[in-house]
């Protein structure tokens, strides 16, 4: 039997650009080589789809474009694949899988996700609607709502509210929240944007800082607690692995803490009650499925200090795939390892489209 030929695709234009490229490493040394023939596509940090022809470990480093060359996918459902691109000679490349390793604006928010579905290809992660919901917070939390899970109180704040009054945006977020409290762009990935406001100050700074990365702006009262995280596998029927605690090396776990501070810690399985876990478990998947999720999801959560409430913090449907990443982690715990995770994967995306 032939191999089934999976493109992944990694990089992109968001400020995640450089964590895609080493989930995308990761996720394609753990590729079953005898199933899959592995297609490695990068999106530039100016938007120009290449082709990957070096070696694997290189994807990582800063000099990787020098092994690359045009290779563009298709949206003609009758070609499904990639056209390469050398001077004036073009080629056709099928792919049957897309493992998608985007992460932030334009990688999982929807947009990608629209292009592939108009290939006709299977995808590996959630569609467009999931996608696009689960990356904005401020939609998140509405069909959070729905569920009866406790969340943070909260504010939205738009970019042209600040232009024209920022007096206004922060009595409002004063009276939602309080201090200290949460700013957050509202489609922005890895902690990138968010800052923690203890005062007014703080406060007009962190929102300009967030209207940096988007026009939305989340901003949330300060929950005191264990941060915890699950991980989801699945399309209809869903898996929830076991519940990690994070122990960030910063006063929260921003990108810095995340990818660059070796202080910061995980606790796998977290150090909290059974019937704990099972909450945030069975509210992962509920959450998951309320969003419309496929194939993967991480979902955050708190369990709060003194009230021992857990809270729902937020989702992200294409998670980072390092070797410090929970999302691997946690099901690793659950005794899969990282190579049947990924298998497991590509064989919900093609479920999913065959179905």
């Amino acid at each position: 039997m032939s191999k089934k030929v999976v493109a992944v695709i990694f990089g992109g234009r968001s400020s995640e650009h450089d964590i895609s490229r080493v989930s995308a490493s990761m996720i394609i040394q753990n590729i079953n080589q005898d199933k899959y023939t592995v297609i490695p596509v990068c999106i530039t940090r100016e938007g120009r789809w290449v082709l990957f022809d070096g070696p694997i470990e290189s994807i990582k480093s800063e000099n990787w474009e020098k092994f690359a060359a045009t290779a563009i996918l298709s949206p003609d459902a009758d070609h499904r694949g990639l056209l390469r691109i050398v001077g004036e000679k073009v080629k056709f490349i099928p792919i049957d899988i897309i493992f998608p390793v985007l992460h932030g604006l334009n990688g999982e928010d929807g947009t990608v996700q629209g292009l592939f579905e108009l290939t006709g290809i299977p995808y590996v992660g959630c569609g467009v609607l999931s996608s696009a919901i689960s990356m904005n917070k401020a939609y998140t939390k509405l069909v959070v709502n729905t569920l009866d899970i406790a969340q943070a109180k909260h504010t939205v704040v738009y970019r042209n509210e600040l232009e024209e009054n920022i007096a206004d945006c922060i009595e409002r977020v004063e009276n939602a929240c309080g201090y200290p409290c949460f700013v957050k762009p509202a489609c922005a990935g890895s902690s990138v944007g968010i800052t923690k406001a203890h005062n007014r100050d703080e406060l007009a700074d962190g929102l300009w800082i967030a209207a940096r990365e988007d026009r939305t702006i989340v901003i949330e009262e300060n929950i005191t607690g264990l941060e915890l995280e699950c991980a989801v596998l699945g399309n209809d029927d869903v898996t929830a692995s076991v519940v990690g605690q994070i122990l960030p090396a910063a006063e929260f776990y921003d990108y810095d803490a995340k990818y660059n501070n070796s202080e910061s810690r995980t606790v796998i399985p977290a150090p909290i009650p059974k019937e704990k876990s099972e909450e945030i478990r069975e509210d992962a998947v509920r959450i998951f499925k309320a969003l419309d999720g496929s194939g993967l999801s991480r979902v955050d959560f708190f369990l709060e200090e003194g009230t021992n409430r857990v809270v729902f913090n937020e989702i992200n449907t294409l998670p980072g795939f390092t070797s410090i990443s929970m999302y691997p982690m946690l099901f690793n715990a659950l005794g899969i390892s990282p190579e049947e995770l990924v298998d497991r994967l590509i064989e919900l995306a093609i479920k999913k489209f065959e179905g």
